[in-house]
């Protein structure tokens, strides 16, 4: 019997019925998930779900979602425990002294100047760095400059880090005028 204002679907309207919502919800989202026909027969009949699963996908037209905040993508696990390729530290300290040369042998110690000559050498010395294109290394540079005038300074850092893949380079350059020490910690992270 069936209730006045109620209807009855087949197994044949109801895939039609799905399909109309899912191409309803694509519209809306832009993929959607679905069971096959055969697999809802299969559900039915034996009780269970195959393992298959179907996903239809659409691209929309570029610009019409731009303010739409997309979810950062993320990346499967390498299980990589150490680096394919070493951090090259010889190769870090003739950069170091090729730079500090360059930047500082002719230059006076002022004090305005070289707060500025510490920020503009540590970007060219982690540029340069980057260049290498070594993977999976963050790169610390670290720029000291000061008067020379008689006086004595020390220079202490503290890290956590792996000693078997983390490691350091490190310079100093000294004129008539002004020294400088160069510090840059690769720091391996898987």
């Amino acid at each position: 019997m069936h209730a006045k204002g109620t209807s009855w679907y087949s197994l044949g309207d109801m895939s039609e019925i799905a399909k109309d919502k899912a191409a309803r919800f694509l519209k809306k989202r832009g993929s959607v998930s679905s069971l096959s026909s055969h697999d809802v027969r299969a559900k039915e009949s034996f009780g269970k779900t195959k393992d298959s699963m179907s996903t239809v996908s659409y691209i929309d037209e570029p610009g019409h979602h731009d303010d739409i905040p997309r979810p950062a993508v993320q990346m499967e696990n390498t299980y990589q425990l150490g680096p394919t390729k070493r951090f090259p530290v010889a190769t870090v300290n003739n950069i170091l002294k090729d730079v500090l040369t360059s930047y500082l042998q002719e230059e006076k110690y002022e004090a305005e100047l070289c707060r500025q000559m510490t920020k503009t050498i540590s970007e060219v010395v982690k540029a340069r760095v980057k260049e290498l294109m070594i993977p999976r290394y963050k790169i610390i540079v670290l720029i000291h400059i000061g008067q020379l005038n008689d006086q004595s300074m020390r220079i202490g850092s503290r890290c956590i880090w792996d000693p078997a893949y983390d490691t350091f380079s490190s310079y100093a350059f000294k004129n008539s005028s002004l020294f400088a020490v160069a510090n840059v910690y690769a720091v391996y992270y898987e």
